[in-house]
């Protein structure tokens, strides 16, 4: 019989029971310093910008002069970006989940399909950019449009959406299907009445915080060249437009020659803050109700 040498079991016992207790405090002091941060940042932007929200700031024009100047152009802009990238990227994105999960052949080619997805996922959002100036904007000859805008950030949050389309319906119970296939439904019968009810909460989770951010995007609008001064309200998709993270971004730069221009880019940063809020809101309400049902 081996013999166990208690003095050294102890031993490695108490090591590991100090490494367990400095790394969790250590991930407790990186959480901690996380937090502090970004209350500070938070604490600071609502500071600066709380008193400058008013009805005059949200329903106005942009203007030079930063005490006329308004957001309701970079709203109805954001508004109309989102008209463009929700339904392109649920249709695309959910169809391209669906496909490849449930009606491509398992194989080397699927995977390379797969590997690829992950891999956009990954890639930085001013490639994005560049590829919809190209694609969009001169070969297309579009111009800096909102439906040019909106197909570039819908590449952008594409394969987010299809990887988390794919989880979400990989997660649905297999025995649930085959009592479909067992009753005869055809499969598109499963997959329309049984799998996509039953992922959709987590179809819509994922989708919903892809698309939040797509607002909150910066880089890609940029390449895009979208502007961000004196521009007259968008009234659909094919005119030029403005939305807050570009209005955040030019009133920062400014700040740097007017000091009044960095309380307005807080303002703008703390209505972003709520637009961002309520989507994230929507996409719990949702999920909690087909969850509660499924």
């Amino acid at each position: 019989m081996k013999y166990i040498d208690a003095e050294k079991v102890k031993n490695n016992m108490g090591t590991r029971l100090i490494l367990n207790k400095t790394l969790k405090s250590i991930f407790l002091l990186a959480t901690l310093f996380g937090l502090i941060v970004l209350a500070v940042l938070i604490i600071r932007v609502l500071t600066e910008g709380l008193s400058y929200i008013d009805l005059h700031f949200l329903s106005s024009k942009l203007s030079t002069n930063p005490e006329r100047a308004g957001i309701m152009g970079a709203i109805l802009g954001t508004l109309w970006l989102m008209a463009v990238v929700v339904p392109v990227t649920m249709f695309l994105g959910i169809g391209t989940a669906i496909y490849n999960e449930l009606y491509a052949s398992k194989g080397r080619f699927q995977q390379l399909i797969q590997t690829n997805i992950a891999n956009l996922a990954g890639v930085p959002s001013i490639v994005y950019g560049i590829l919809g100036m190209t694609i969009f904007v001169r070969a297309l000859d579009f111009g800096n449009i909102v439906l040019a805008g909106g197909l570039t950030m819908s590449l952008l949050i594409l394969p987010i959406v299809i990887v988390s389309s794919q989880e979400a319906i990989r997660s649905v119970p297999q025995h649930l299907s085959e009592a479909s296939y067992g009753l005869g439904a055809t499969k598109w019968q499963t997959v329309k009445n049984i799998i996509l009810p039953a992922a959709l909460p987590g179809i819509l989770t994922g989708t919903i915080l892809a698309l939040s951010r797509a607002i909150g995007e910066t880089a890609p609008l940029v390449v895009l060249g979208i502007p961000a001064l004196l521009l007259p309200f968008p009234g659909g998709i094919f005119d030029k437009f403005t939305v807050l993270p570009m209005q955040i971004y030019y009133w920062t730069i400014d700040s740097s020659l007017v000091d009044e221009y960095a309380y307005l880019a807080s303002a703008t940063i703390i209505v972003l803050l709520i637009m961002l809020f309520l989507l994230n809101s929507v996409a719990i309400i949702i999920r909690n109700k087909f969850q509660h049902r499924y």
